[in-house]
């Protein structure tokens, strides 16, 4: 298999080390754990934690910050104690290391430690370090990378939190998964405890009765449940839930954002006439998301879905500058979509 190519700023050089999930982290004597999403990577980092302990309680472990970094540390913290207990050091800022971590850690990576973990925590965020992450990339010190690249899409959020409910072996409703992701669209972070508190708090499958017992106050103000409204045909109770959303503080652009992703998923499944499970699979979608889509295209014919898109487009424009206006833009798009006939200039 070739080995896989980073898309993280600093990590274009093909690497020959392991690549190793988040969701599955395990030590080596060097593990670089890569990338900007933050969640991701102290899920990893602890997750190394975690295997490390449960092999021996003793661990010890050391935290180093490599842009304040006191010269012979990582090689003092990596050395065998006295009774010989397994140790871990976690370094983190490696991408604003000084000089003499870069030149230390290049070289501990010709001669790990027997017994010692490294984890390198590095953002991404500047090539610093280039000349550390190429020698562990090229397969010196028998590391391995974990990557944690930035989640935007929403797609990759639904994603996260399918993964956080698989990982705990808890089955979640797709409409319910879909309005929690919705009301926890801006950061992951809170989309990840909401994850796990309906994990741990949820006797059985949680529905979307429960997403919405826990979470009501946001989802109910979310861009997609406008979307939803407008996109049934409700064109009274959507400019109200739009108000709604607005007033509880919603970003006009992810509202539109919303908008598009739910109509992009239309127009893709429009005409489709095989199996939801073969055509998603041939989409790369999920059977949920099929579903939902030939749903929601119910009283939706080609013409009316262009205009849809046509109008989604020009809000996308006009809530990112192009207008002065864009509660009136969105306002605008909700007309379009939700009487199916083009709004008046």
């Amino acid at each position: 298999m070739a080995a896989p190519r980073s898309s993280a700023r600093g990590g274009a050089k093909a690497t020959k080390i392991p690549q190793v999930s988040w969701r599955e982290p395990r030590p080596a004597p060097v593990v670089l754990v890569f990338g900007p999403e933050e969640v991701c990577a102290e899920r990893a980092i602890a997750g190394v934690r975690d295997y490390l302990r449960a092999e021996d309680p003793a661990l010890e472990i050391s935290d180093v910050r490599a842009d304040d970094y006191a010269p012979g540390t990582l090689l003092s913290m990596t050395s065998p104690s006295l009774f010989g207990e397994p140790r871990l050091v976690r370094v983190s800022g490696v991408e604003k290391c000084t000089d003499a971590f870069l030149k230390e850690a290049v070289s501990y990576l010709e001669q790990p430690q027997e017994g010692a973990t490294v984890v390198l925590r590095h953002t991404g965020a500047s090539v610093r370090g280039k000349k550390l992450l190429d020698a562990l990339r090229g397969g010196t010190g028998g590391g391995i990378e974990i990557a944690c690249p930035t989640i935007k899409r929403d797609s990759d959020r639904v994603d996260f939190a399918a993964g956080e409910f698989t990982a705990a072996r808890k089955r979640i409703a797709p409409q319910a998964l879909r309005a929690l992701v919705s009301a926890f669209a801006d950061d992951l972070t809170e989309l990840s405890a909401a994850c796990q508190q309906l994990i741990r708090d949820v006797e059985g499958d949680v529905t979307e009765d429960a997403v919405t017992k826990y979470y009501g106050g946001r989802v109910e103000v979310s861009a997609f449940v406008v979307a939803d409204t407008a996109i049934a045909g409700r064109y009274g109770e959507a400019l109200i839930a739009l108000r709604h959303a607005l007033d509880s503080g919603a970003d006009p652009v992810p509202m539109v954002a919303a908008f598009a992703m739910k109509l992009r998923t239309m127009a893709r499944v429009a005409g489709q006439r095989e199996p939801s499970k073969s055509l998603a699979q041939r989409l790369g979608m999920k059977d949920w998301q099929v579903d939902r889509a030939r749903r929601d295209l119910n009283g939706w014919n080609e013409r009316s879905l262009g205009l849809a898109i046509q109008a989604t487009a020009r809000a996308d424009a006009e809530v990112k500058g192009a207008a002065r206006d864009p509660i009136f833009a969105l306002e605008r798009m909700v007309t379009v979509i939700a009487t199916r006939a083009p709004f008046g200039e």
